[in-house]
């Protein structure tokens, strides 16, 4: 253990004693991306964050669970935050975990772990992998049913009605807890609204958009009303996406950026773009999971469907926002394809694998498709060889299954697991018998 890490500790120890913190939650994720944790008391903290906290490994697996193994998870105490929505007396605070197997090696099933070793393949690089996720969502009157709690649209300042005040109470709790808000705003549908983080490193990142939705949710329900972060509730409307900016800085400087480029993009920025699109219908399973996923991909409702890129259009799937004069960290790629349902610890990994891929190989993007991608006929896109993504989650699979840089990304456990996983949601999915084929079918046949 390093003195820094010792360090961390105290500061841990201190907090909690002067915070009256009780109780900490040990947080982790499962293959999918779902928040699972065990709690312990202070009593406990000073041990556990020092020798870890043994608990039942298969939790990790997602549906495809494996027998039972022993785990440890250990607390990164650069995580600690209070809960504010818990009592200040006897608080509650909480710590994200490394999962650890019983001889202390890291557990390559962890997705922490999975990004940590993306992240370190960029390190020997010499680079550092900044993004700043925008998620989306909805909210609903219950889980049960899509009622709205609004009628705004995009940009709406409407009264001070509930959907209003649940948004501006979560960003004074998510800064409480030590997380930047960067924007927040009505998104284009009925009770669709937008949160956005502020860039920084993406394994941080990544623990603050679990954190993210954790207090969407925790603060609707206070309110009785429900959040949700699914990628197409409603039919015929919009659904909800996680476009995600990204670039990759070495030292303090945005590699992504040149003066001499008309759109300030380096060479290292054009390759990694270009690996971006290479490799899009493969990592599309992974940045859109759920059967649900596909029914936002679909034209018409400003969702990513073909492989293009562009400045300003919005209907191609990588958009380059614009330069700031004068701000060379401003310059990014905005990765739009994936859904807020994601795990972001796989998403961040498999977009960042794809991107030194094309930077290792020297990968070239094709031209820009600055026009409205969905007023092009087949016929026009053919030409110009701009591809689909996958239309279904089968399909997406069988794309994912034959990728050797997923694999590589993911590594064999969460690879395998992850579309075991998959299959058996596909498999549930294709022998249910929905309401629109009782509907359609059943008085005709």
């Amino acid at each position: 253990m390093t003195q820094r890490d010792k360090d961390a500790i105290q500061y841990v120890l201190a907090m909690a004693k002067e915070r009256d913190v009780k109780f900490i939650r040990l947080w982790f994720t499962d293959i999918l991306g779902t928040l699972k944790g065990v709690a312990m008391t202070a009593g406990e903290l000073e041990e556990a964050l020092n020798e870890g906290v043994g608990f039942d490994g298969s939790s990790i697996e997602g549906f495809a669970r494996i027998d039972e193994s022993d785990m440890i998870a250990l607390p990164d105490p650069s995580t600690f935050r209070i809960l504010p929505w818990r009592p200040r007396q006897n608080a509650v605070a909480a710590m994200f975990c490394d999962i650890l197997t019983p001889s202390g090696e890291p557990f390559e099933g962890d997705p922490r772990y999975v990004l940590k070793r993306n992240l370190e393949r960029a390190a020997k690089l010499g680079y550092t992998y900044y993004v700043g996720p925008e998620l989306e969502f909805f909210y609903f009157k219950s889980p049960t049913s899509t009622e709205f709690l609004d009628e705004g649209t995009y940009f709406d300042q409407t009264p001070q009605d509930l959907a209003t005040e649940l948004r501006r109470e979560t960003v004074l709790m998510l800064e409480e807890m030590g997380i930047p808000v960067e924007y927040s705003h009505h998104e284009v549908a009925k009770s669709q609204h937008e949160i956005d983080l502020r860039y920084t490193d993406a394994l941080t990142m990544a623990d603050t958009v679990m954190v993210h939705r954790l207090v969407v949710k925790e603060v609707a329900m206070r309110h009785g009303v429900y959040a949700s972060f699914m990628p197409k509730p409603v039919q015929d409307m919009n659904g909800s996406g996680m476009h995600v900016h990204q670039s990759l800085f070495k030292g303090g400087d945005n590699a992504f950026y040149s003066p001499d480029d008309p759109w300030h993009l380096s060479k290292v920025a054009r390759s990694y773009l270009a690996g971006l699109l290479h490799h899009a219908p493969d990592i599309t399973a992974i940045t859109n999971q759920w059967v649900n996923s596909y029914k936002r991909l679909v034209p018409g409702y400003e969702a990513p469907v073909y492989i293009s890129w562009a400045r300003i259009n919005r209907s191609d799937l990588i958009r380059i926002p614009a330069y700031k004069a004068g701000h060379a960290s401003s310059v990014r790629l905005e990765y739009r394809a994936p859904d807020p349902a994601c795990n972001p610890y796989l998403v961040f990994s498999v977009m960042l694998a794809a991107g030194l891929e094309g930077l290792e190989r020297e990968y070239q993007p094709p031209p820009p498709v600055e026009g409205n991608v969905y007023a092009l006929s087949p016929e026009e896109r053919a030409r110009r060889g701009i591809g689909t993504l996958p239309g279904s989650l089968w399909e997406a699979l069988q794309l994912t299954e034959k990728s050797g840089m997923v694999r590589g990304a993911l590594g064999d456990h969460v690879f395998h697991s992850f579309l075991e996983n998959k299959r058996i949601e596909w498999e549930r999915y294709r022998t249910h018998v929905s309401d629109y084929e009782l509907k359609r079918y059943l008085p005709l046949l």
